[in-house]
Order: structure tokens, then sequence, then C-alpha cells
């Protein structure tokens, strides 16, 4: 799977994207993530003593500044270039909410032989957004992480390629290690079995040590 992120900022990214699990995806070719700053695309002529600007004001007014179009989309077909298979994600806070079964689904998609979805392109919106007419040339699946508003697309553009590239075979050593394949409890303990604090004890529940699978199995639902 390869991703292909449109942003102004693509330093935010490699803290995250490059080490863990993330890290590995790509050391063992995975998956493959490469960013695409607009500010690359821009026409120095146009703007004259601004030669690198993406931003302009918005038709009608308004607060703030909107990323023009022109770079954007020169950052996507370079991106594309003369891809097939490939599908693009946008983001909104009033979106389709992002979750596990569609990052499943894109997993999936990539992983089918024939028209699947093989690139993944992520446009990370600025300012007060992207000219809208990115959305109308290159449609695709406009989704949201929450009902928050963030400065940028980075975060979201992060959370998808985690959530997605947990999903490829051969990304997790166990498959049993998804949390959303198996009963996950809200609460965990590792050793030791007791902990002393401020004159209290806090010990690892009895049901966790005594080895009977049902009732493990039990407690993690109940503490879901």
């Amino acid at each position: 799977m390869k991703f292909h992120v449109i942003t102004l900022f693509p330093k935010m990214l490699d803290s995250y994207t490059n080490e863990s699990i993330l890290g590995r995806a790509q050391k063992n070719k995975i998956i493959s993530i490469k960013c695409y700053n607009p500010m690359d695309y821009t026409e120095d002529s146009k703007y004259g003593k601004l030669p690198r600007r993406v931003d302009d004001k918005p038709y009608a007014g308004g607060p703030g500044m909107v990323v023009r179009a022109e770079p954007v989309m020169a950052a996507i077909k370079a991106a594309i270039g003369r891809k097939r298979n490939y599908g693009v994600v946008h983001f909104a806070p009033r979106a389709e909410k992002f979750t596990t079964e569609i990052a499943k689904q894109i997993a999936q998609e990539s992983l089918l032989k024939k028209s699947a979805i093989t690139d993944l392109v992520i446009v990370c919106g600025r300012y007060e957004g992207i000219d809208s007419r990115i959305n109308e040339m290159y449609p695709g699946r406009t989704l949201s992480i929450g009902d928050y508003v963030l400065t940028g697309g980075e975060l979201p553009a992060m959370v998808v390629i985690d959530s997605v590239t947990r999903q490829l075979p051969g990304v997790l050593g166990d498959t049993d290690s998804r949390e959303e394949q198996r009963i996950a409890a809200g609460k965990y303990y590792t050793r030791p079995e007791v902990i002393k604090h401020k004159g209290k004890t806090y010990s690892v529940p009895r049901v966790l040590l005594q080895g009977d699978h049902k009732k493990i199995e039990q407690w993690r639902r109940d503490n879901s």
C-alpha cells in the first residue's frame, strides 16, 4: 500500500510514521509513505514579492485564507502520475466519521488483484481550507476523525495511515494483537502483582491470576 500525502508541513509526519509499527512496515516494504508539498509547485512569477505563496483571500470575503487550488492540483498530479488504481481522501470536520470498518475497507481494496486501490492520496488542508474545486476535480472520500476542528489535516492523515496499515498482513506479528479482533478490556495490569502508594495497596484483580479463561473473558467483557 502506497500512501501519498499532500501537505504543506511534511516534517510533521516524519516523527510519527518513521517509528514503531509504521517504521517497520516501511522497512519491510509493506507500505510506503511519500509527502508532496504544494509549496514546491507554486508559480513564482504570479505573485511577485510573494513568490512561494500557496494561500489567497476567499471570494466574497470572510476570515482567514484559503489554500489555492493550482499548487494542490500540481501536487496531486505528481502523486498520481500514471497510476490508475488510486483513491483520494479529503478531510472536513462535518464529514463521514472515520472508523475501523473504513480502514478495513481501504486495506482490503488494496489487497484485491484487479481494479484494487494500490495508492491512496491523502489531501491535508490548512488555514480555512482548500479551494473546494479540488474535491470536484479529484473526488474521493471525505472523512472526519472527530467532532472538533484541527489546524490542519496532518493529524487525521496519520490516523488514517496508522489504522489502515495495521489491517495489512505482515504488519502486526500476531493478528490477534489487533484489539478490534478480540475482546479487549479497558483495564490492564502487569508485574508487580502488588504496588504500594501513599499507604494504600493496589493489587492485580485475582481473576487475572487464577488462569480460568472463561472467567477472564467475562471480566474483560465487564470491563471493556
